[in-house]
């Protein structure tokens, strides 16, 4: 029988289930307006998906709650048909499909740490750390002077990802980005 909990019992990273599909809850904000009922507005995050939904529950409704399990992983290796990793205290590997890794491998190379997330026993998807160092395979030089506040331009990380970076930013530097927005955030 699967644990109920209720909107009272919400924390961050809890993951439930609402209208037959898995969610993590993001955030969450238990609200009681000067006229009518509390209600409780969350932000969930679909686990299959990634979508990530805005919903409002009436205080006190209840949900199954999804037990998941989150583990360190070694990134090892992908191919058009699996994703390897790898774990670093075991040595036991674990293969995964391309889906279930799909947003993780844009932030990762060969021997990175990722986290597997799994729903019952089952994988269910990959996350990437944070915050990654890459290095810069490609940009175009910057001229310095060319804007008053401080631009940005185009860069080509080593796993293959565009992102805007200033414009002092030259070809094989490495930079920490931040994998949840996609943001450069300073160089290494």
């Amino acid at each position: 029988m699967a644990e109920v909990v209720s909107t009272a019992q919400f924390k961050n990273g809890m993951a439930i289930e609402i209208d037959g599909e898995n969610f993590t809850i993001v955030e969450f904000q238990h609200v009681k307006p000067g006229k009518g009922g509390a209600f409780v507005r969350t932000r969930v995050r679909n686990i299959a998906t990634g979508a990530v939904l805005d919903k409002t529950f009436r205080s006190g409704e209840k949900f199954d709650r999804v037990h998941t399990q989150s583990r360190g992983m070694t990134y090892l290796y992908s191919t058009d048909d699996e994703v390897v990793l790898m774990d670093p205290e075991t040595f036991e590997q674990v293969t995964v499909s391309p889906a279930t890794a799909r947003d993780a491998l844009d932030w990762v190379v060969e021997n990175q740490e990722v986290q597997l997330l799994s729903l019952n026993g089952e994988p269910a998807s990959v996350e990437a750390p944070n915050h990654v160092e890459l290095a810069i395979t490609h940009t175009e030089p910057g001229l310095r002077g060319d804007t008053a506040q401080g631009g940005t331009k185009p860069a080509t990380l080593e796993t293959g990802v565009i992102i805007q970076v200033p414009l002092f930013i030259e070809e094989g530097e490495r930079v920490r980005v931040d994998t949840r927005t996609g943001g450069y955030i300073t160089r290494v």
